[in-house]
């Protein structure tokens, strides 16, 4: 299923780094089980540590309730929670109710394995896209009915040619990710679908957050002033452009702190601070707690401060 990417000594406060690794006789790319049987082939206790993927982990629950943490965000799970933890981002199972374990479908998906320029493939390659998702009525149905014809056609379609399992199961995933995309209201969802402007905003915060920090910056680059640009962020994101771009360091910062060893002056330099003490001012304002706070209650096991 997966293997550790690093040696280190395994001990419970560090990130696991997760690579996929497709069982023998699998089709390349794409592996379904239930969480009865992921539970199972896991190492023991490995379900419970921070985990950093670099592949796709989609999570269709058919029953129980539990709370899942993606990128230092709780998410409670519940029947009929659609999961999806892209690659790059840091996962831990959470503890679910007394006799009420979730148990349902998970997908593990590599980068890649769907066609490349396609709207489906850009959808799953989108950072922003929602993690969890409720869905309801008759899109719960679709969701649901997709997840079953792909289990069933990994589980039954060995017989096939590889090549025509592997094309199966390429389609079959698309339906799922374009059912998704298009349910009326994913989890947390509470503002239109982004604009133009929010659009070529957002990429570009995501290629250059790390060294540019002024929404004036992100103005001159694209041709907009600094009030488009807040107002179009305010739209669709529902935080002010400035906000935007902190988030999105604050991100990095935390992800740099818990999987990381290096110490906050070069995780400054890392993420375009001029010195750790400018770094650690912004941390200690947006997180209650410094640097150095945060990464030693993260892997001491408890909970920093300021966080909920």
């Amino acid at each position: 299923m997966v293997k550790m990417r690093h040696d280190r000594r395994d001990r419970r406060e560090e990130i696991v780094e997760l690579a996929y690794q497709a069982p023998p006789g699998t089709p390349t790319g794409v592996e379904v089980m239930s969480l009865a049987e992921l539970r199972r082939r896991a190492p023991e206790g490995l379900l419970a540590r921070p985990q950093r993927l670099d592949f796709h982990q989609i999570v269709a629950v058919r029953s129980g309730a539990a709370e899942h943490t993606v990128d230092f965000a709780g998410h409670w799970l519940e029947e009929g929670s659609v999961l999806w933890v892209r690659p790059g981002q840091v996962q831990q199972f959470g503890e679910g109710r007394p006799g009420a374990e979730i148990e349902g479908v998970v997908i593990l998906v590599q980068p890649n394995f769907l066609p490349s320029g396609t709207a489906v493939a850009a959808v799953a390659d989108d950072p922003f896209r929602p993690v969890l998702w409720q869905p309801a009525g008759p899109d719960r149905e679709a969701v649901f009915c997709a997840v079953g014809h792909l289990e069933a056609d990994f589980r039954t379609g060995r017989g096939l040619p590889s090549d025509v399992h592997t094309d199966v199961l390429r389609h079959l995933l698309s339906v799922l990710v374009l059912r998704l995309a298009h349910l009326t209201a994913p989890v947390g969802s509470r503002v239109p679908a982004p604009g133009d402007t929010f659009v070529r905003f957002r990429a570009a915060v995501e290629r250059d957050f790390a060294t540019h920090h002024r929404v004036a910056d992100y103005a001159r680059a694209l041709g907009y002033s600094t009030r488009t640009l807040s107002r179009a962020s305010l739209c669709a994101a529902g935080v002010g452009a400035k906000e935007f771009i902190d988030r999105r360091v604050m991100l990095e910062a935390k992800r740099l702190l818990a999987h990381s060893d290096l110490p906050a002056a070069r995780i400054a330099g890392r993420i375009g601070f001029d010195d750790a003490a400018n770094f650690s001012k912004f941390f200690q304002h947006r997180a209650d707690c410094s640097p150095g706070a945060f990464r030693a209650a993260l892997r001491g096991g408890g909970e920093p401060a300021g966080q909920a």
